[in-house]
């Protein structure tokens, strides 16, 4: 039903332990072509990243201390003092949706993906970019079908799907204001879905009923 993080993720992604020194982690940024490298202690788990930005910074603090100055200890020019920390990490099995607000929201271009704490794959923007030139037609499939009819058990033509860039609407009548709201919710972690439009009516206010058979059992 809904792509997750280990669907689109670069899995076992290349990292540095916590002792790799400066020159061993600009070697490995050149040598695969990534920007930025994760850093994991001894059972595999992120614990920070070195990013190109990261080198520079500790370059430049180099330079002006003096040109020909030694710094006080080997330690200043391992990867756990140049790293930023902690790393960004999101579960394997959370939703392509999700991870895309994370990104969004953090303002960040990658996140590591860990399974029980370990360091399994990677997700970057254009990972999930990419879950976006999923067909209509395909999402209008799914909808239908693993939502509608599998999830929902809503009975053929008692609703229906349309879906124009990644946009989709739900029209249509079912039997209660939770399977309308669940319909919406469902639809909206389809991956390739960009936004929904839930014009679904319903016949009974399950909510409600609810709510009232509750306040009646406080009293």
């Amino acid at each position: 039903m809904r792509q997750k993080v280990s669907q689109v993720m670069t899995a076992n992604p290349v990292c540095v332990a916590e002792d790799a020194g400066y020159k061993q982690i600009v070697d490995t940024l050149a040598r695969y072509g990534i920007s930025a490298v994760p850093v994991v202690d001894a059972a595999g788990v992120p614990v920070g990243v070195v990013s190109e930005a990261d080198l520079l910074t500790r370059l430049d603090h180099r330079r002006r201390r003096r040109r020909h100055a030694r710094l006080g200890k080997t330690g200043a020019l391992l990867a756990r003092d140049l790293m930023t920390s902690p790393a960004a990490t999101i579960g394997a099995d959370t939703s392509v949706t999700a991870a895309t607000v994370r990104l969004a929201d953090a303002g960040i271009r990658r996140l590591f993906v860990v399974e029980a704490g370990k360091l399994v794959g990677v997700v970057a923007r254009r990972d999930l970019l990419a879950v976006f030139r999923r067909p209509d037609d395909e999402i209008r499939t799914a909808v239908e079908h693993d939502i509608l009819a599998d999830t929902l058990r809503v009975p053929p033509g008692q609703a229906s799907v349309t879906v124009s860039d990644g946009v989709v609407t739900l029209l249509g009548r079912l039997d209660s204001r939770g399977a309308v709201e669940r319909a919406g919710e469902l639809s909206a972690d389809i991956a390739g879905v960009l936004a929904v439009k839930n014009r679904l009516d319903f016949v009974w206010d399950d909510r409600r009923t609810r709510t009232s058979s509750l306040q009646r059992g406080q009293r």
